[in-house]
């Protein structure tokens, strides 16, 4: 049986590292970290992300600043917006929620936030920083996964690591961070997608699996070789008439099955995900403290 990765837990461990980092900070009559977000339109997820995220600076002693735009802003008046963020002295991180209306340019958008106020870590500049090794902002959910494997003492150095999805938000960069000089680091990666002859087969010779593809229940236990580490990225809804809610959450992963071969597995809720708000948080303290960019 595996051991359970408690994102919650080790979340809540940080927010308490991050609180009491500002209560340091408050009595030294230093800079409290702010952390500006952009919401655009009425998505119903959106919206319960970024008022999470709202919630996580006032536990932790951060301000912070949401900003709504309706989902016909045009283009340009949402590139000054964020340019005006930009220019606020006292706004230390700046986050524009996706997904964003089909007329604007996310490229365009996330090419606008100043790399230095960069706290998702999707500036092109991050980016290259991140690949090149060098101090710069980690994506969230990325960086939340190497924290719960260093937490948990989960050796990587020389191991196999196959990464499943290469999105720019999870599959792409956490490939990299696998696979270059640190700990948690130097495993041997493999990137798969939808073009991947014979997955499962790659995926069997797996030490470590992260699983970010976004298909629920995808990775299953013929899939695993005994032993290895599961990451599970992925949450979707899917319908259970014996929940009160109508649906149940699952990852990635078919867990009950997984979790028997596995030696380390996150659980779905209560994984990755809470790792991926706390990790923003710890983002947004680098950002008020200029370690990135003194």
């Amino acid at each position: 049986m595996a051991t359970r990765l408690d994102g919650k837990t080790t979340s809540r461990t940080i927010r308490d590292e991050i609180k009491a980092e500002v209560q340091t900070i408050v009595h030294q009559g230093g800079k409290i970290p702010h952390l500006a977000a952009v919401l655009v339109g009425e998505d119903g997820a959106s919206e319960t992300y970024v008022n999470g995220k709202v919630r996580d600076c006032n536990e932790v002693g951060f301000k912070s600043t949401l900003r709504r735009f309706d989902a016909t802003i045009s283009e340009e008046d949402l590139l000054k917006e964020v340019q005006a963020l930009n220019d606020d002295p006292d706004i230390d991180g700046l986050i524009v929620q996706l997904p964003l209306p089909d007329h604007i340019s996310v490229e365009k958008v996330t090419e606008q936030i100043r790399p230095e106020k960069d706290v998702d870590g999707f500036h092109p500049v991050n980016v290259g920083r991140m690949a090149k090794n060098l101090p710069a902002y980690i994506s969230a959910t990325p960086f939340g996964i190497l924290e719960l494997l260093k937490r948990y003492n989960v050796e990587t150095s020389g191991k196999h690591c196959v990464v499943i999805g290469r999105s720019d938000i999870v599959g792409s960069p956490v490939s990299i961070l696998m696979a270059r000089k640190g700990n948690p680091g130097n495993a041997t990666v493999t990137l798969c997608h939808s073009r991947t002859a014979d997955l499962a087969a790659e995926v069997r010779r797996a030490d470590i699996i992260i699983a970010a593809l976004g298909k629920p229940e995808f990775v299953t236990a013929d899939m695993v070789k005994e032993g290895a580490v599961v990451i599970d990225v992925g949450i979707t809804r899917i319908p259970d008439e014996t929940k009160k809610s109508g649906f149940r959450l699952v990852g990635d992963v078919k867990f009950e099955e997984v979790e028997q071969k596995a030696s380390f597995i996150t659980p779905v809720p209560g994984g990755v995900g809470p790792m991926t708000r706390a990790s923003l948080l710890y983002n947004t303290l680098l950002a008020a403290q200029r370690k990135i960019y003194s």
